[in-house]
């Protein structure tokens, strides 16, 4: 049935949290949030949360694959695995994120991204994430260096022809030559410019900020440390409003501390949760092949031979949970899950549960595991 109450939650809202709410769906968006149970419920399917958390569905900015499925396997049928995996775990858009590679293979992936939109059973394409290839062999990383090169307008100018309005976000090291040129041609045309696998000091962080990076993904992962004498691109882009920083909220990446130090110093506007998951993510411990590397993982960590890690097995509902525990308060994780995410790819009808916000809902239990997820309205079945 299109139209439906979801009655009996505790609703995260833009304003605060209802405790006991009701959320009308009509035709694929939020008709109605309201306190208390409806007065009126004839023709509608009623849906009783079972006083669980209602949350906006969450996007994942930054995921490489799931379910034994990579972006980059060259396949439509391994994307839209992703999507369905990514649904049943209470992610509703994503952007479908490259590693670094050859430029033929990138614009597979993209045609493959392009096919795939559209055809969702699961959570929906937003866009897509390039990673690399323009990053610095110094903090790659598990990315495979022998695809590593120096920005390339040129180049970047065939990815941008094939993918148009697709292409989101660019990861890249505006230090190597050619980086800052590349900052503003991303910047002038609307595309997220982003800072990782990099080595820049902090007067070359500084002055790609100004050029118009904003953004940092995986912060603290990939890049300079941060040193009192040289305090690198982590402290350039705490110091810039208009920054935002990625958070790998597994445990692994980032200590629990670090979590709470971005969160104070950048707020939950200016912080996304992220899984950066590998094709890993549902399976488990096993021995996976992703960027040309063999990768292990155990005990859900994800590392190459030499023990660097590679990407990450969590979930986004498993990053949210994470943040609660790390000490944020749960209406800033879900934030950070969900509206800012939507704000930065600036898709203003997702991330929130608002009248006439799309109907992307996630329900939680009391121990913040997905129940059901509903994408425009619609309730994902697995299988």
């Amino acid at each position: 049935m299109d139209a439906k109450w979801i009655v009996n939650v505790k609703i995260v809202t833009e304003t605060g949290i209802i405790d006991r709410g009701s959320v009308k769906i009509e035709h694929g968006k939020i008709t109605a949030v309201q306190e208390g149970l409806p007065q009126r419920t004839a023709g509608f399917e009623v849906i009783d949360g079972e006083a669980g958390w209602l949350i906006p569905g969450m996007i994942d900015v930054h995921i490489h694959g799931a379910n034994g499925c990579d972006m980059m396997d060259g396949t439509v049928e391994s994307i839209l695995e992703v999507s369905k995996t990514c649904a049943a775990t209470g992610c509703t858009s994503f952007l479908a994120t490259s590693v670094s590679s050859r430029l033929e293979d990138l614009l597979r992936m993209i045609r493959n991204v392009k096919e795939a939109a559209g055809q969702e059973q699961g959570a929906h394409i937003v866009g897509i994430h390039t990673e690399g290839p323009y990053l610095n062999a110094k903090r790659k990383g598990m990315q495979n260096e022998a695809f590593l090169r120096h920005p390339n307008i040129a180049e970047m100018e065939c990815v941008l022809q094939e993918a148009g309005h697709l292409l989101k976000m660019v990861t890249l090291a505006p230090e190597l030559p050619g980086g800052m040129e590349l900052v503003a041609y991303l910047s002038e045309r609307g595309i997220i410019a982003a800072v990782a696998h990099s080595d820049a000091m902090y007067e070359e962080a500084a002055e790609a900020f100004r050029l118009g990076a904003s953004h940092v993904t995986h912060c603290f992962n990939g890049m300079r440390p941060i040193h009192h004498r040289d305090p690198g691109l982590i402290v350039a882009a705490f110091e810039q409003p208009h920054v935002s920083l990625q958070a790998i909220a597994d445990n692994v990446h980032l200590h629990p501390a670090m979590i709470r130090l971005m969160h104070r110093i950048k707020g939950p506007d200016r912080m996304v949760l992220i899984t950066d998951a590998l094709q890993a993510m549902g399976l488990g411990d096993g021995d996976y092949l992703f960027g040309g590397h063999q990768v292990k993982v155990s005990e859900g960590i994800a590392r190459l031979k030499d023990g660097t890690l590679a990407s990450s097995t969590v979930t986004m509902a498993e990053a949210l949970k994470n943040t609660v525990k790390a000490g944020i308060h749960f209406a800033d994780a879900v934030q950070m899950a969900c509206r800012t995410p939507a704000e930065l790819l600036k898709l203003p009808h997702k991330g929130r549960i608002a009248f006439g916000c799309d109907a992307d809902l996630v329900l939680l239990d009391e121990e913040l595991e997905v129940v059901s997820t509903w994408i425009a309205g619609k309730k994902f079945e697995a299988g």
